[in-house]
Formats: C-alpha cells, structure tokens, sequence
C-alpha cells in the first residue's frame, strides 16, 4: 500500500491566482493541487490535499492525519505566525512534516519572521512560489520511511 502524505494549506490561499500574483503569483490552489496529485503518483504517494480558512478545521486534518498519514507539509499561510493550537497538533504527529510558504518569509514584513510551527517541523521550504510544493513532496519522500 502507498504512504499517503498530507498537505494542509490555511487561510486565504484558497484565493491563489487572484491574490496578490506579484507575490504568489497567477496558480490557482486548484491547479497547484493538480501537479501534486500527479508528482505523488509519479512517487506512489497517496494524497490528501486540504485548505480551510479555519483554524479547527486545520488541527482537525492535522488529527486525521496521526491516525493514517505517513508525512505532512503544511503551508498554514498567516496562522504561522500566530497559532499555537496548530503548533500542539503538530507537535502529536510522529511522521515527517515540512512548513511550507510560497513567498520568502524573511523578505517580507518583520512580524512574518516568527514561525510558530517552526520547531516542529523537518525543514522548511520557502520562496519558489507554487514550485515550493514541489520541492515539498521531493523532500517528504525522502524523509518518509519505506
């Protein structure tokens, strides 16, 4: 059976492609979603790809995920830098997890600098646009145990 690999992606990121395309450039999440699905399968990884707006309903795919995911990359968009509840249900997953963000982090404002997902995760990957999805799914593979 395939791993199957999480990527969990917050707030506002539902509006890529329309959103400020000078910084996350002209994607959508949908189309984004589209080469995940096939680079998994170029991987033999299932996918369960998710966004929400809301908070709980982030920790709730986070809980979904302890129970049968293998890895998770996660671009919790502004929740980063604010949320300790997704902090603590990261913090329950055993597997390999990735932050991810499609713009640098640490070329924008000050108050983006600070993650709090940050130590608990593998690595991070940041500022390759919508690439940085797939350099994600690169780097999980690897961290994920056959």
């Amino acid at each position: 059976m395939s791993k199957i690999i999480y990527i969990i992606n917050g707030p506002n990121l539902n509006l890529l492609g329309k959103r400020e395309p000078e910084k996350y450039g002209n994607f959508s999440l949908d189309k984004i979603k589209t080469l995940c699905i096939e680079k998994c399968k170029n991987y033999n990884l299932g996918l369960n790809f998710f966004q929400s707006n809301i908070e709980g309903e982030l920790i709730g795919n986070i809980h979904k995920a302890i129970d049968d995911g293998d890895g998770i990359i996660i671009n919790a968009g502004a929740l980063t830098h604010t949320s300790i509840g997704l902090l603590d249900a990261l913090k329950m997953f055993k597997g390999p997890k990735i932050e991810l963000h499609i713009t640098n982090i640490y070329a924008r404002e000050s108050f983006r600098h600070k993650s709090f997902i940050s130590p608990v995760v593998n690595g991070i990957i940041a500022g390759f646009g919508f690439n940085s999805y797939l350099h994600a799914i690169d780097a999980i593979k690897i961290l994920i145990k056959d």
